[in-house]
């Protein structure tokens, strides 16, 4: 019994695991613009998908992660709706009425069929894309719907379990990335040596710690424009026994007090003291660091940018899908922040 299970198991995380990133991110970009405009959501579906809808609503009116103000949101499942429309008209017009009163061109809607085929599904998507709705269907890899749809949340499944799975992982992303997307806060990543500051080698004293002209000013007007400003710096100085943590807290300071000078203020300040061979986690360019800050603070990376002198930062940027600025020659930290704040990056 127990190596059926974990058959089981192992097909249900190969499921989740091969479902296309990029549709979830579609989606929640998507959403993000229809919530921003004062657009709403409606969900429909029969069976275990009007749980599905039901379940994808409330994430959104009442909250996912976040503590915010809720989103508008509906499932199509009220019982007196449905009986009385698929009384008086047919079962396979009870979405499609719904939309009808409910739906208009600044809103979204998705459709769910395990199938891809539930006529009254189908039928609804088609009314909503003649009412100008953005059309959103979740599905498995047979049926029609994926190909009636602005956008597809394709499971690449054909069993339906695995498909219903499947909805639960991706629906939960898209939740987490629609909440950051309306209500979290953008920041500006910046990286140490050779960006804000002169780079001293494994910098073991304060003093030695000098910032580039006009890096506070221009760390104020970030502030000014309401982006977390948050330092993420690689210090493998801690495990090569160069200085302690103890030395790169008071190193740390001087650079708040710094830029503080200029009227500027770093929201935070995140560190990796591992030795490169330790292969951790939070060592740029591995995203360790920013996932912190995320959580931490509620960040829409999407939103969010990093500045930094080497590729290691550019590559964490872009894996984070955040915009990016590379500090050189041509370019230095004060001319980044005026491309951020002029949005011409």
């Amino acid at each position: 019994m127990s190596g059926l299970l974990a058959k089981e198991l192992e097909e249900s995380s190969k499921t989740i695991a091969s479902i296309d990133p990029k549709q979830i991110w579609d989606i929640a970009n998507a959403l993000v613009k229809v919530f921003r405009s004062g657009g709403k959501l409606i969900v429909f579906g029969n069976g275990g998908s009007a749980a599905d809808a039901q379940h994808l609503a409330a994430e959104f009116s009442g909250r996912y992660l976040m503590e915010r103000a809720p989103m508008n949101a509906i499932a199509l499942t009220n019982l007196s709706s449905i009986t009385a429309i698929g009384n008086d008209y047919s079962y396979d017009m009870i979405f499609e009425r719904q939309v009808e009163a409910h739906a208009n061109k600044n809103d979204a809607v998705i459709g769910i069929s395990t199938s891809g085929n539930s006529k009254n599904v189908l039928l609804a998507i088609a009314k909503a894309k003649k009412l100008g709705a953005l059309t959103i269907g979740f599905t498995g890899t047979k049926g029609k719907l994926k190909d009636e749809v602005d956008l597809a949340l394709t499971i690449p499944s054909e069993k339906t379990p695995r498909i219903q799975e499947g909805y639960f992982a991706a629906g939960h992303m898209i939740c987490g990335l629609v909440e950051k997307g309306v209500f979290a806060q953008k920041a500006v990543f910046i990286d140490r040596d050779d960006t804000v500051a002169k780079d001293v080698p494994y910098c073991s004293r304060p003093e030695d710690l000098k910032l580039f002209p006009g890096v506070g000013r221009s760390i104020k007007r970030l502030n000014d424009a309401g982006y977390l400003v948050i330092l993420v710096t690689n210090q493998s100085g801690v495990a090569r026994g160069l200085f302690t943590l103890e030395t790169l807290g008071k190193i740390h300071e001087k650079l708040r007090t710094d830029i503080a000078v200029e009227g500027g203020k770093i929201d935070a300040i995140y560190f990796c003291p591992h030795h490169p061979d330790e292969k951790c986690a939070c060592r740029k360019p591995q995203l360790g660091l920013l996932h912190q800050a995320t959580q931490d603070f509620d960040i829409d990376i999407a939103g969010s940018f990093v500045i930094g002198d080497s590729e290691h930062d550019v590559e964490m940027g872009r894996r984070a899908g955040c915009r990016t600025f590379r500090v050189n020659g041509e370019q230095d930290f004060n001319r980044a922040v005026d491309k951020i704040l002029k949005g011409t990056g």
